[in-house]
């Protein structure tokens, strides 16, 4: 897909779609349907029923889906975040697609290679390739403290408005582009401002726990991943320990073009 996006000049007057990966009954979607009605009156919430974290792009094809009505412009799927954006965006939403997809707000930040197993980004993936143009927010949080959630919420919609503003500005929002934003673990009043971020690098964290099940059987749990003690500069890893909230834009376009034309030349 070529060309860009409408970008809405006037959140009031769109449809917003709002999901996640942490289930319908998160608080993360709780505060995110209020940043959305904070923005637009039109806001419909389709999520899963139940969390689905770190599924990333997974798509439910040996079972059928069930859609569950909740109160109001609300509903679950009984599928992956992915599932839930297809059929919002395919049924539920089938005769007037929404203008903006938001996804999360997840709990605890999707940095460096969380992007590639997380299911808030990819639920904004399957927007954009359905044609929606999506933001996927976070909350990071350094464990073991609990989430700031009110840093999320006091400076979503301003993020989110001054993201737009910024495209619409600076030649519009490319088709195939999603964004991916985390909040850092600070206060509301201590956060910086909004900056863009390329993604950053984790250390892989080889924290794989091993132990024996009542039956005798080995089984392995994975941890966590950890982080460099220092990481590259102007990374999203970065700023947000320095107290920023971070944009990444994310292209879906996996092609590595520079190495494609190399190797055009050198196969032939």
């Amino acid at each position: 897909m070529t060309g860009f996006f409408e970008v809405p000049a006037d959140l009031s007057k769109a449809r917003i779609l709002v999901t996640n990966d942490d289930g319908y009954l998160a608080t993360g979607i709780k505060i995110l349907e209020r940043v959305a009605r904070s923005l637009s009156s039109d806001v419909w919430v389709v999520a899963p029923e139940s969390e689905q974290s770190a599924v990333s792009h997974s798509l439910t094809i040996r079972r059928p889906l069930r859609i569950r009505k909740l109160k109001g412009n609300r509903y679950c799927v009984d599928g992956t975040p992915t599932d839930a954006v297809m059929l919002a965006v395919s049924k539920i939403l089938k005769d007037r697609k929404p203008t903006l997809c938001l996804s999360g707000i997840n709990r605890g930040g999707n940095l460096g290679e969380d992007i590639t197993y997380s299911g808030t980004v990819a639920a904004a993936m399957e927007a954009t390739m359905l044609g929606v143009p999506a933001i996927a927010l976070s909350q990071h949080l350094t464990n073991p403290h609990p989430a700031k959630w009110a840093t999320a919420e006091h400076h979503a919609a301003a993020a989110v408005r001054r993201l737009l503003r910024a495209l619409a500005r600076d030649g519009g929002w490319p088709h195939n582009v999603l964004f991916n934003v985390n909040f850092p673990d600070v206060v509301a009043a201590s956060v910086k401002g909004l900056v863009a971020a390329p993604a950053g690098r984790y250390k892989i964290g080889d924290d794989l726990q091993e132990n024996v099940d009542p039956r005798g059987v080995p089984y392995y749990w994975i941890g966590s991943v950890r982080e460099e003690a220092s990481v590259r500069r102007g990374t999203d890893i970065a700023e947000i320990r320095k107290g920023w909230i971070t944009a990444t834009p994310l292209y879906l376009d996996l092609t590595h073009q520079a190495l494609l034309r190399r190797l055009k030349k050198t196969l032939k």
